[in-house]
């Protein structure tokens, strides 16, 4: 049968239009729209142990070769040694640095202090390890055997830190100060300041000294983040215990180097009884919080020198005096509870007005500096400078801040901001939420790797999870745009071991990243590295391009992690309970 020319045209254009079609649905820039899931990658089925999972080990040998800088490399895996390895945190426990240092007077011995070249060994788990115990009820309990340290338990049974019973620890909410439970304590700072508006004016929380942050998971209610912190061992694993509970915690100290924070930060900052000497040296302590605080923010500051009025407390308290009103804070309110425990409020100022008119300037302001410089830099006896332009109304409202943020620090498009708002919103709901293998029920704490704007933890905001925003110091300084938003986050370098114990995040993040990354350092060790950070169970989220996925799949499957690789742009890593064989060591 003869076929016409306009059969003919018709049968062109349709295929012309069936090709266009299939274009726009498999490209990688066709508006993140991905075929179903069910099509190419397919989720192992769950272990009927809720305690073990599925790592496909049979499938994935200890040794195996790794195609690196078109060199064949052999991985071998090996446990790192010491009684103490079960924790392992290499920056902080380089003994041997540590015992070279000429002084501990201003807690150098807490400091980072990395290895060279950083470590590849693998941390051990603790006997009888088990899935933590999923949020919310993992605030109030948690494993005794994942983080089996009872010192704190006698150390503090008085102050109803934490208690164990039977296979568990539970936190009862108590602390130093908070007698009548943490509870009280909060509604006592509402009573002596209502102004405190928690989850409005007041959403990013610094606590100074945290204990088990148990200040900080109880604020999690009233919708306020806190970036609650406190040195390695000075009481025992109260950091682990934070992070094992599902609250946000870091390892840190005031010592003899900035906080890994941006400047101007903070909304509010909270110390009880956290045994810092602001006063020291010249005040540096105190400077370093002026620093990380925002204009028109508060100190809560709850010790003895506040409400006791012996020899010693009353000489700390004359000498905070001083310092405050040296620095231009000036209290808002002084109260005691029916406890017996009181409490100062300060406030920084929002004008250099006060700066200017005292009467010496004793400390001085600090000179012109490089913006947010706070990575392995000293303390400084100066006062930070105020952000430019009007600070009254600065940041937004939360939750109005997360969308509308009004840079101080550093200068950003409006447009580059929606559009990097928009694009994680939807790369996060379409694909990392809805196609991916990572069951999101059992994600509690989240890293980011490289955060940027915080869009990708701003797509979160409505689940049940946190997110650590980490700002790498190659990059661009973004993290005062991040604590802007309402989020919090730190500064980073990835060559280096990151301040958390193992087994503290369910999530590691990263996005076109780790690929650069391994221009500077060794992929080998940011692997180790993160393995050492992620739970059992947990998961490894990359998005890059297939040459360094193919690279991290290697890695990861001589470490017995399951992988799953998605559009040829996504990897999907879980690692499971896989240790080298102690007997091979």
């Amino acid at each position: 049968m003869a076929i016409s020319v306009q059969h003919v045209v018709v049968l062109l254009l349709s295929s012309l239009l069936i090709a266009i079609t299939v274009f726009l649905f498999t490209s990688d820039s066709a508006r993140f729209s991905y075929p179903s899931l069910s099509a190419d990658y397919t989720p192992k089925p769950k272990s009927p142990n809720p305690q073990t999972v599925d790592v496909s080990s049979d499938q994935t040998p200890q040794k195996m070769k790794l195609n690196a800088s078109h060199e064949e490399v052999e991985l071998k895996w090996d446990l790192c040694k010491g009684a103490e390895s079960v924790d392992y945190i290499p920056c902080l426990d380089n003994y041997d640095a540590i015992k070279q240092l000429k002084s501990r007077r201003h807690m150098e011995h807490r400091e980072r202090h990395c290895p060279e070249p950083s470590p590849k060994c693998l941390v051990p788990l603790p006997d009888n390890y088990k899935l933590p115990v999923p949020w919310p009820k993992s605030r109030d309990m948690i494993w005794y055997d994942n983080v089996p340290h009872p010192k704190l338990v006698e150390y503090k049974k008085e102050q109803n830190w934490v208690k164990k019973t039977g296979e568990f620890l539970v936190f009862p909410g108590g602390g130093t100060q908070f007698k009548f439970g943490v509870t009280h304590y909060v509604e006592f700072i509402e009573k002596a300041l209502p102004i405190i508006k928690w989850g409005k004016n007041i959403r990013v929380v610094l606590d100074v000294g945290c204990g088990v942050a148990s200040f900080g998971g109880f604020l999690l209610d009233k919708d306020v983040i806190t970036m609650s912190f406190a040195p390695k061992d000075e009481h025992e694993a109260q950091i682990q215990f934070a992070l094992e509970r599902g609250i946000p915690a870091t390892l840190s100290v005031i010592g003899t180097q900035q906080l890994t924070f941006p400047s101007n930060a903070f909304d509010l900052i909270h110390c009880a009884r956290c045994r810092v000497h602001w006063d020291a040296d010249g005040g540096k302590p105190l400077l370093e919080l002026n620093r990380v605080l925002r204009p028109g923010g508060f100190f809560i500051w709850s010790a003895t020198p506040v409400y006791r009025d012996n020899d010693r407390d009353s000489k700390i308290w004359n000498a905070m005096v001083s310092l405050t009103k040296s620095i231009c804070w000036k209290v808002v309110t002084k109260t005691v509870d029916s406890s017996g425990i009181g409490l100062v409020i300060y406030q920084k100022p929002t004008s250099v007005s006060c700066y200017n008119k005292r009467s010496t300037q004793d400390p001085p302001l600090c000179v012109e500096e490089e913006v947010n410089a706070s990575w392995y830099a000293p303390l400084r006896q100066c006062i930070s400078k105020l952000p430019k332009g009007n600070v009254q109304s600065w940041p937004e409202l939360w939750p109005k801040r997360l969308v509308s943020v009004k840079p101080q620090s550093i200068s950003i498009e409006a447009e580059t901001f929606k559009k990097d708002t928009e694009k994680w919103s939807v790369v996060v709901s379409d694909v990392y939420l809805e196609r991916l293998a990572v069951n999101w029920s059992s994600v509690r704490n989240v890293m980011d790797m490289n955060a940027g704007f915080g869009g990708f933890a701003a797509a979160l905001i409505n689940r049940p999870l946190w997110v650590m925003n980490v700002v790498p110091v190659d990059k661009p300084d973004t993290l005062s745009i991040v604590f802007d938003r309402g989020l919090i986050g730190v500064y980073h370098d990835w060559c280096e071991s990151l301040n958390t114990y193992p087994r503290t995040y369910d999530l590691l993040h990263s996005s076109f990243f780790l690929g650069g990354l391994t221009k500077r350092c060794d992929i080998v060790q940011v692997a180790a590295e993160i393995d050492r950070i992620v739970r059992p169970g947990g998961y490894l989220v990359v998005q890059d391009t297939m040459e360094t996925i193919e690279k991290l799949e290697a890695i990861l499957g001589s470490l017995h992690w399951s992988t799953k690789i998605y559009q040829e742009r996504f990897l999907v890593g879980r690692k499971g309970f896989w240790r080298p064989d102690k007997s091979e060591i």
